[in-house]
């Protein structure tokens, strides 16, 4: 297996800069969203409410996400991430203050989750697609992983101290240290050299951009099959907000547990995307091995005996799912146009989080109606039929590809997507 440091881009000023920033921020951004549920669920007790709250964040996503990334591709990614993360703070600054003012109520939160979900559209291919300027082209796979090592990562610390500080101070001081940890990823996007980065050609104006995006995707049977296995997993068995919180207060009976399930899952996600990042090429074996994961450890998750094992269940959880998006992102960026990577980088973000004003709601449903092992069951059966179907067909696309069907040698040419062996005369594009 081919490796690489697993920090190699941190050898980069401006990426040391940006990453410990963005960690700073997220760890307070997890801290809003594991108190946004927890109000929710308290004003309520239904875990329906706590998806139809995600079904308002992430449906701006699913309407806008593609569409924003063409946005990305076309203007300065570093002005547009400065900007939507100042949005991003005026938002919880706003539902901190009119909470603290108790004037908060289902209709407020919805509404808030929707400008939420609206300035995250364009935030994330912007900042993603930024991340990609900070390293040189051959660290790009290191530069997403570490990428999803921090977003991820951050649940380690932001949701247990949500869990421990929720009592004392409330969920109204929670959403204003969020607020305020923004400054850190601010500074960073002032004080970066720009003169060190390695910035995208911007793509020309007019045409079809987004459709050009979609043609990338679609005249690939091999990328294809990764993103439409992604988009399947995305949507059902990735609504932890949802599942692990109503695991904790029925199947166990202490709420709390919720910020500590969050917790070590985003511990597993942090030593998943770090080891996906130690890797110089990442295959779809990766890709789908780490579904399989996910799905199987969820499977243990549902039923675990007691709080404990369900700690513990929880991080290869969180393994198999950081490494599985991570392993997607590279993939695609791998093969992608500089020009394309934000519509690139939004298609990823639609099939992973658009997919959440599906997922969310019904993972709610089950959880009030079925039962709050299901609702966490459900999703990773779901992936596991995904990934097999998906591991099956792209098996199928290999021997496709081998003329007269011979059998690939070990030593012949690699495919970099796939690390599977292939004829000379085989490209990844037909």
């Amino acid at each position: 297996m081919s490796r690489t440091p697993m920090f190699s881009s941190l050898q980069h000023r401006n990426a040391r800069l940006f990453f410990f920033g963005l960690l700073v921020s997220n760890i307070g951004t997890w801290m809003q969203m594991t108190a946004m549920s927890l109000l929710v669920y308290e004003l309520t007790g239904r875990a329906a409410d706590v998806g139809i709250t995600l079904f308002c964040q992430f449906l701006p996503m699913l309407l806008l996400g593609v569409w924003a990334g063409a946005v990305a591709d076309r203007v300065d990614k570093r002005r547009m991430a400065l900007l939507t993360q100042s949005l991003l703070a005026a938002q919880a600054l706003t539902i901190g203050s009119l909470y603290l003012l108790d004037v908060v109520n289902l209709p407020v939160v919805y509404g808030l989750s929707l400008v939420l979900g609206v300035v995250g559209a364009f935030d994330n291919p912007a900042r993603r697609g930024f991340v990609l300027e900070l390293v040189e082209p051959h660290q790009i796979t290191n530069a997403i992983s570490l990428n999803t090592a921090v977003m991820t990562g951050s649940r380690v610390v932001g949701p247990a101290l949500a869990a421990a500080l929720k009592g004392p101070l409330g969920a109204g001081w929670l959403f204003m240290i969020n607020g305020a940890s923004f400054i850190a990823i601010l500074w960073p996007l002032l004080a970066i050299d720009q003169s060190k980065l390695h910035r995208s050609p911007p793509a020309r104006r007019g045409g079809t951009p987004v459709r050009d995006a979609l043609r990338f995707i679609g005249h690939d049977r091999r990328l294809l099959v990764v993103f439409v296995v992604f988009t399947i997993v995305g949507t059902f068995a990735f609504n932890y907000s949802v599942s692990l919180l109503k695991i904790a207060d029925v199947r166990f009976g202490r709420e709390y547990l919720f910020g500590v399930l969050l917790a070590a899952t985003g511990l597993g996600s942090m030593i998943g995307s770090l080891f996906t990042g130690a890797r110089e090429r990442i295959t779809t074996y990766w890709f789908f091995g780490n579904g399989l994961l996910l799905g199987v450890f969820g499977l243990a998750l549902a039923w675990s005996p007691n709080p404990v094992a369900a700690v513990v269940l929880a991080i290869p959880v969180g393994f198999g799912g950081a490494a599985f998006i991570a392993a997607q992102n590279a993939i695609v960026q791998q093969e992608a146009p500089p020009d394309m990577r934000g519509r690139l980088l939004a298609l990823g973000a639609v099939a992973f989080l658009g997919t959440t004003p599906v997922g969310a709601p019904i993972t709610g449903w089950i959880a009030d109606n079925i039962g709050a092992e299901w609702n966490l069951a459900y999703g990773s059966c779901i992936a596991l039929v995904a990934v097999t179907v998906g591991f099956t067909l792209r098996r199928r696309s290999v021997r496709a590809h081998v003329p007269d069907g011979t059998t690939p040698r070990h030593g012949s040419l690699k495919s970099p997507v796939d690390g599977v062996d292939a004829p000379p005369t085989v490209s990844i594009h037909e």
